[in-house]
């Protein structure tokens, strides 16, 4: 996020910005609208005369958290194909979703006026995950493991609609459930077998 005079942000100030913006994440996931500005600093290790220089607002420091949680979570996406292969990889980056909307449910409030106040938002954040998956997508079909006839804007509508349903903390493992039933429509019928291994009929 650039400094709002637009001259360069120093490495500490980007330091200290980076370390507020991933306590308020874990803020927002924990407390929802009941997170308070003085407690993120807190967690963050700086005073809130710090937050208060960067973020003047609620509303503005709720905004650099969604863009900065969407940036992180899309860029996850290579980490994790570095490390596993791109049906596995794929499973593992649902899970983080779940997370990432927890921190998204905890701000709802402000961040749908934020949403409806700019459109260019919405869409940034449907092209960034629809590219992350774009990217699983096409490793996978490159190993053999993903089915080619899915497109990537499919698998992010039936991620979303899992979330819809079963988006609630208390719901995650049946989040986690129909995320393996997402992923049997995903990939190759030789290739995904959930998060444990399946005996061989």
């Amino acid at each position: 996020m650039p400094d709002p005079s637009g001259r360069p942000i120093r490495a500490d100030a980007r330091a200290n910005e980076d370390k507020l913006l991933a306590a308020a994440a874990l803020a927002f996931a924990r407390d929802g609208a009941a997170a308070t500005l003085k407690q993120i600093a807190k967690d963050a290790g700086v005073g809130i005369a710090t937050l208060y220089r960067r973020f003047p607002t609620r509303e503005q420091l709720v905004d650099a958290t969604y863009r900065y949680e969407t940036a992180r979570l899309s860029a996850q996406a290579s980490d994790l194909l570095g490390e596993l292969p791109a049906d596995r990889a794929l499973r593992v980056w649902m899970s983080q979703v779940l997370d990432y909307l927890a921190t998204k449910h905890g701000m709802a409030d402000t961040l749908k006026a934020l949403l409806q106040n700019d459109e260019r938002l919405s869409s940034q954040t449907r092209e960034q995950l629809t590219g992350a998956i774009e990217g699983f997508r096409l490793a996978g079909i490159t190993q053999g493991v993903i089915r080619e006839d899915v497109p990537s804007t499919d698998i992010l509508m039936s991620l979303a609609g899992v979330t819809l349903v079963a988006g609630a903390v208390h719901q995650r493992a049946q989040a986690e459930r129909l995320l393996d039933l997402l992923m049997d429509g995903v990939t190759r019928p030789d290739g995904w077998r959930g998060t444990t291994e399946r005996s061989t009929p």
